[in-house]
């Protein structure tokens, strides 16, 4: 969850309109993912949070071939 030097505060937030757009896909979808516990998230206030890698980590196990 930390980057590889072990220090938080270097990561990257990402809001969930980042996500979705990054993503290209709604923000329910990204929602729907943090509520589903998919997505790992800080809630800040009323608005959540997302770790940049973990959306990348995310993105990578999502990937199959097809065909």
């Amino acid at each position: 969850m930390a980057t590889s030097s072990g220090d938080i505060s270097e990561s990257k937030f990402l809001t969930v309109a980042e996500v979705a757009a990054m993503m290209r896909v709604s923000k329910m979808t990204v929602y729907r993912l943090v509520h589903g516990g998919e997505l790992p998230a800080v809630r800040v206030g009323r608005s959540f949070r997302v770790l940049e890698s973990d959306v990348d980590e995310y993105l990578r196990k999502s990937f199959y071939n097809a065909g």
